[in-house]
Parts: C-alpha cells; sequence; structure tokens
C-alpha cells in the first residue's frame, strides 16, 4: 500500500514543482474557424492580403499580444509558401511580389518581368483581359514593389516614375495608397499624372483635399484614386487610419460595378518597416491593422459568397523571436537583424477554391492557384 500512495502522490509533487499559475490561466477559447463555403466551385471574386514582412512568428506574437486571439484563427484553411527569389535564397518584396502576381521567379529588384528583365503579364492584367474590375489598396506608396508587381513591369523598383506612368495607365478601377508626389512632381518630366487620370474617368482625391478617405464621397460613375500621402503614408502608431476602411470599401465599390467578378490585392505595408527598424511595438500595431482589415474583408466575403480571400506574406522581416519569460499582453520579443529572412511564411484561405490552397507550395503556385479559383482560362 504505502508503494501505491507514492505513486498516486508523485505526480501532484512534480505539477506543484512549477509555475503556480498557467500562463493562460483565464483567457476563453479561441473562436472556431468558419464554415467554408462552395467549396469545388469557382470564384466569382478574388481578394489577395500581403502582410509585407509578416511570417508565423509575427501573428503567434499578434495572437498573444491581443489577449490570444486574432481573426487569422477563423480561415479554415491554412497552408505554408517557400518565398525564395531567382537568384536568393532570401527574397525582396519586387521579386516576391512578381512570383504572387505573375508566377515567375526573377531577380531581387525586379518589377513584374522575368528573370532576363522581359515583362510577364500579372494576374491583375489578365483579369482585366476578361473584363473583370481590379483595385489596389495598401499602406505604402503605390509605386513601392509590392502593388508596383501587379501594375507595372520595369527591370528595377527603383524606377519609381516609369512605375508611376504605368500605374496611371493601367486602368485598374479603385486605388488607394500613397505616393502623390511621382505623380504630379516628377523629376523626369512635368506630366502631372493624376491630372492625366482625371481625363481616362477617374475620380482624383487625395489627404490634402480630404484629409480622411472616409469623407470622400465617390462618383458612382468613374474609376477612383485616393492618394493618402505624398511618399509612404503615416504609420498606424502616428495616425494612419484608412486600411480597414478602405478595404471594405473599395470590395463593395468593385462589385456594385462589375458582372464579371473583380481581383483585388490588399497590402498591409508596414509590418516590413515595423521589422526593418527591429522595432516590436511597430511591428504589432501594423499586424494589429491588418488583422483588423481581414475582419472586415471576411464579414465581406461571408455574405457575398462568391469570394475567395487569400492572406499570406512576400517574406518575413527581421528575425522576429518570442523569448522566454514572455507572457499575455507582455512579450519579451528580439530581431535576429533588420533585414528580410528565407524563412517559408504562412497562407490562410476561406471561400471559392480555398481547398486548393493548404500543404506547403512555391510563391509561383500561388498565382497558379489563384487563377485556377477564378477559372480565368475560361472566362468570355
Amino acid at each position: 500500500m504505502r508503494v501505491i500512495f507514492l505513486i498516486l502522490i508523485f505526480p501532484v509533487v512534480l505539477f506543484n514543482c512549477g509555475s503556480s499559475r498557467p500562463v493562460m490561466e483565464g483567457v476563453e477559447s479561441p473562436i472556431q474557424s468558419i464554415p467554408n463555403p462552395n467549396q469545388g466551385k469557382p470564384a466569382k471574386n478574388l481578394i489577395l492580403m500581403i502582410g509585407d514582412g509578416m511570417g508565423l512568428t509575427q501573428i503567434t506574437a499578434g495572437i498573444y499580444d491581443n489577449n490570444n486571439y486574432l481573426t487569422f484563427e477563423k480561415f479554415p484553411i491554412t497552408g505554408l509558401m517557400k518565398t525564395h527569389s531567382y537568384d536568393n535564397l532570401v527574397t525582396d518584396s519586387a521579386a516576391g511580389g512578381t512570383a504572387m502576381a505573375c508566377g515567375v521567379k526573377t531577380y531581387n529588384n525586379g518589377v513584374g518581368v522575368d528573370k532576363d528583365g522581359i515583362p510577364v503579364k500579372s494576374i491583375l492584367e489578365e483579369a482585366e483581359e476578361k473584363e473583370m474590375m481590379t483595385g489596389i489598396v495598401v499602406t505604402s506608396a503605390l509605386v513601392n514593389a509590392t502593388p508596383a508587381t501587379f501594375m507595372a513591369h520595369q527591370k528595377l523598383r527603383a524606377f519609381t516614375e516609369p512605375i508611376a506612368e504605368e500605374i496611371a495607365n493601367s486602368g485598374v478601377d479603385f486605388l488607394v495608397g500613397g505616393g502623390k508626389k511621382y505623380f504630379d512632381r516628377r523629376n523626369s518630366d512635368d506630366r502631372n499624372l493624376l491630372k492625366e487620370m482625371e481625363t481616362k474617368d477617374y475620380q482624383v482625391e487625395d489627404f490634402i483635399n480630404n484629409q480622411r478617405i472616409q469623407d470622400v464621397k465617390i462618383n458612382p460613375g468613374k474609376k477612383f484614386v485616393y492618394l493618402t500621402a505624398d511618399d509612404d503614408p503615416l504609420s498606424k502608431i502616428t495616425g494612419r487610419n484608412y486600411l480597414p476602411y478602405a478595404s471594405k470599401m473599395g470590395a463593395e465599390f468593385l462589385k456594385a460595378r462589375s458582372e464579371n467578378g473583380f481581383f483585388m490585392m490588399i497590402e498591409g505595408s508596414q509590418i516590413d518597416l515595423g521589422g526593418h527598424a527591429t522595432n516590436f511595438k511597430y511591428v504589432m500595431s501594423e499586424l494589429q491593422d491588418f488583422d483588423e482589415t481581414i475582419k472586415e474583408v471576411l464579414q465581406f466575403a461571408e455574405k457575398d459568397g462568391e469570394t475567395l480571400v487569400v492572406v499570406t506574406a512576400d517574406h518575413e522581416t527581421g528575425g522576429l523571436t518570442i523569448k522566454e519569460g514572455s507572457k499575455l499582453k507582455k512579450i519579451k520579443s528580439d530581431f535576429a537583424y533588420g533585414r528580410h529572412t528565407g524563412t517559408m511564411v504562412p497562407v490562410f484561405a476561406y471561400g471559392p477554391g480555398s481547398e486548393n490552397f493548404s500543404g506547403i507550395f512555391d510563391n509561383t503556385d500561388l498565382y497558379r492557384k489563384m487563377k485556377a479559383a477564378l477559372a480565368l482560362e475560361s472566362r468570355n
């Protein structure tokens, strides 16, 4: 009996040797993933959301920093994506964006071109050819690498004024982002691309005439562009507040104006900048803003029933780690260094065609999976 008694109390002794309170005590269980509609059917609309520089650790830290829950957890389908460029295991945003937008590997700094510098059509341009509507909403300048890969074709991402000219001629129906000076106060010529866009049936608004996009009254008969800053927009911490609203507004704008569906790319651009600055609070504020945007987009997609939502990243930035001793809302973090890393990034999907986004695949495969989900080849 003595032996049996010692065995029974031994686990209790071991348990009491640990922390007096579990680290997750008092935290509610996270919300379960939402039901996935219309699996096996083509999607009419596709919203691609890119968290620039957003790796698994950024999302993990964001969850714990937000009391153990973010909207990411609602997605029924998850996968992992390899991010290397043609010439480097560590990609930049230009090569990473080109792989996702155009389905080809290119060299770091190449925008919408293949490894030989030859222009390649993007999924946005292919959607336009099928008479779908298109949209871009970003928290960077519109000429920055990731949005540029969907609308422009340049051998170097540094060619910002030629990129702006291509954007002005792209025909994209809904544009929101920074970089006003690249359009109306150019060094290479005296053109005002915003005035030219007005002649091409655009309603052009900006942060000067309208401090908030929320205050703009949209002309239903025109395309829409809103410039949020002269160069890169403010960070979330310093006052930027448009990404969730503009993303929802864009989805509703595009849906209301197209019988043929739409393609939209939304980028939480400054998660990357926080990683480059090795600033944890910067990263978390941008990630939470992106998560709020995902919430708005998922609500739209749930209501619509014909929209595929895909969330991923072009690469991870900073080599972020969560250190021992971290607690909920009190994360102890560190960065390996303020550059990009070669780690795989997560993929989240919801809606028609989302079942094909699980597993491990290459960033060029993301393009092919999106194109297949939209059945672009078979559209009239």
